[in-house]
């Protein structure tokens, strides 16, 4: 595959100019006015490299290198300078930036930095699917973590599916991360390095729904001045995320099958076929089933769709992950804000695990952002609404989830700050379900 390059720069005739010069040295070069174009197309899974002017209006160069290390730390960045901006630079290096080149500079040079930066990025991308292959802790077990049995299923089948080019559907109420497991799922294939295209179904304009998915041509209606790539052809050997597929209308559903089928588009007033080499990854957060049995979806769409499927859990299916997600959070949200990471005590995050969480991880990561800021206490209540028996079972096993949490797994230290014998803690954590490796590695350690 040819090295890819995103080159990010406002002045259209530098920008032009020096695209020609890279792409006669070998390169894919996307030419681009503006960081928030490459933050469009830069994800976690990005092979390439980023060259960026460093003075533009609006995002300027080191802007762009914070916000794409938000992203990934890992992508390289070069930075383009004056004379004068050198020392600026040289900071930027400090701060994560691959390296710089002067202007006025030799194309010559700027690819054999470019090279450089692509290898190494290779060699970083190459490192992370091998690690997910081996069933180590990697990017997929950091995106979506947990010691719960549905989430080790969960991650094991995501790597199954990722390895392949299969279309997938994944299933999951609102805001228990469907779309990072989609991220993953593209970040882990050999698509990765291709753009990721999310398309949100239910905010389509229905008047420009066909031409925003498939393209159209010079005068395919009034106000088509010049032809348009529609969003799966801009995908490009990539992944298209179909957001709240349940969403999509009738008739174009028809179109969508089509094109699960034939791999084939045609654009808006044109009747040549134009081939598409893209993965699928629709996302619900409703049963397809019950749409399809209530008329609102097409069962022929629904069982081309349902073959490589994904539940991602409600955190009710996962208490027990709930005060190690919480912790994880919290360290996100800190580095994000780079201020110090604020302790959350044991009974807090037990605290956590007892209550019902309708807004899943969406809402645990607003928890952990208002803690984070000191805007949220630590004081948190008790369920309400539940039998005395279920509430205080329900307390039991998350205060020794969120003890295990608190003391990192070990279990001695468990027992002992919740005054109980190791027998007892043991045989709860049976009872409640809570991880049985814990249980074998602590007895194995002081046996």
């Amino acid at each position: 595959m040819t090295a890819r390059v995103l080159l990010v720069d406002d002045d259209e005739q530098m920008r032009s100019s020096t695209a020609q010069a890279l792409e006669l040295a070998g390169f894919a070069v996307e030419p681009l006015a503006s960081g928030e174009e490459a933050l469009a197309l830069a994800g976690p899974g990005f092979a390439g490299a980023v060259v960026s002017d460093i003075r533009m209006p609006g995002m300027d160069g080191m802007t762009l290198l914070g916000r794409l290390g938000e992203v990934d730390p890992d992508i390289p960045v070069i930075l383009v300078t004056g004379h004068a901006e050198v020392p600026l630079a040289v900071e930027a290096i400090r701060g994560g930036a691959y390296d710089f080149i002067e202007k006025p500079f030799v194309v010559q040079e700027l690819a054999t930095v470019i090279r450089r930066a692509i290898d190494h990025r290779a060699l970083v991308l190459e490192n992370r699917r091998l690690r997910a292959v081996a069933g180590k802790r990697d990017d997929v077990e950091v995106r979506l973590p947990g010691r719960t049995q549905v989430m080790v299923e969960l991650r094991y089948r995501l790597r199954a599916i990722g390895a392949s080019d299969a279309d997938a559907l994944i299933i999951g109420p609102t805001g228990v991360g469907k779309e990072v497991a989609a991220r993953t799922l593209h970040d882990i294939s050999t698509r990765a390095g291709r753009p990721f295209i999310a398309i949100n179904c239910a905010a389509l304009p229905e008047a420009l729904i066909e031409s925003e998915l498939f393209g159209h041509e010079a005068g395919a209606f009034p106000g088509a001045l010049r032809p348009r790539f529609g969003k799966f052809e801009h995908a490009r050997g990539g992944t298209v995320l179909l957001d709240e597929i349940g969403s999509m209308p009738l008739e174009l559903q028809a179109k969508l099958l089509r094109v699960l089928q034939e791999r084939v588009i045609t654009r808006l007033g044109s009747n040549d076929p134009v081939p598409l080499d893209v993965r699928f990854v629709a996302v619900s957060k409703v049963d397809l089933a019950d749409l399809v049995a209530r008329g609102a979806f097409r069962e022929d769409l629904y069982w081309r769709l349902n073959v490589a499927v994904l539940h991602v859990p409600p955190l009710s299916a996962r208490r027990e992950d709930i005060p190690l997600l919480f912790l994880q959070l919290l360290r996100e949200s800190a580095a994000r804000h780079n201020i110090a990471e604020r302790e959350a005590p044991p009974a807090f995050l037990s605290g956590l695990a007892a209550r019902e969480w309708p807004g899943n991880v969406r809402e645990l990561r607003n928890l952990a952002e208002r803690f984070v800021l000191g805007l949220e206490g630590a004081e948190i209540g008790p369920a309400q609404g539940a039998r005395l028996a279920d509430r205080v079972a329900a307390f039991e096993r998350s205060l020794i989830a969120g003890a295990i949490a608190a003391h990192g797994g070990r279990l001695r230290a468990v027992y002992e700050t919740l005054g109980i014998s190791r027998k007892t803690l043991y045989e709860k954590m049976q009872k409640y379900g809570l991880d049985r490796r814990l249980i074998v590695e602590a007895a194995d350690e002081e046996s």
